[in-house]
């Protein structure tokens, strides 16, 4: 007697708690779900312990920004494959996650179907871009390599993630196991690379340009 096919197994990061549970009912007919995680921090952790063969997640999430949190996995695993299902519609954000190596990029409100067909192209080892987004974010072979926002360190990413959140210098610090002087020293570096004068500033420049959500 042969022994049952296994599914692939899946692993979803989403901090909204009714979107994360519609997926899994959509998920789970074909995939097996090995976890629901809920911020970018618990998203790498998850994975180093689960070792799914694919990540569904989002690109908000409190603490580390999905990218981010993708980034950290594939110093580690470069053979991690991710999914990114997301709301942003900016292809900024889209062109981002693919220089970090992602194999999907899908929007929230596009049919479930496209997020199925972006699963098992990952698991093949191919990339599903949302339609609606694929002319943007390859329109000229255009990336966002030479902008101001591709030399942002992954630790200036962090620290721009958790002011975004509205922490301060003082809990930034707390929250990444570093000093306060660290912080500012990060955060003046930005500033002067960037010719920005301010908090409020360096908050604009990081959302507008997509470096956190």
């Amino acid at each position: 007697m042969s022994c049952p096919l296994t599914k692939p197994r899946v692993l979803l990061a989403d901090d909204h708690r009714m979107m994360a549970e519609g997926l899994k009912s959509l998920l789970e007919e074909e995939f097996e779900l090995v976890g629901i995680v809920e911020d970018g921090r618990a998203m790498v952790k998850a994975a180093r312990d689960l070792r799914p063969d694919v990540v569904v997640a989002d690109v908000s999430m409190p603490h580390l920004n999905g990218i981010d949190a993708f980034a950290l996995l594939k110093q580690e695993n470069p053979d991690v494959r991710v999914v990114f299902l997301t709301m942003h519609r900016d292809a900024a954000y889209a062109r981002r996650a693919l220089e970090a190596g992602a194999l999907g990029y899908v929007l929230k409100h596009s049919a479930p179907e496209e997020l199925v067909l972006a699963v098992r192209s990952a698991l093949q080892g191919r990339t599903f871009i949302a339609p609606e987004l694929a002319a943007e974010v390859f329109r000229n072979g255009k990336t966002i390599e030479g902008a101001p926002a591709a030399a942002v360190t992954p630790r200036q990413r962090e620290i721009l993630q958790l002011l975004v959140e509205g922490m301060s210098a003082k809990q930034i610090a707390a929250e990444l196991d570093i000093s306060t002087r660290t912080v500012e020293h990060h955060k003046y570096r930005l500033m002067e690379s960037l010719d920005i004068e301010n908090n409020a500033e360096l908050i604009h420049f990081a959302i507008k340009h997509g470096v956190v959500s």
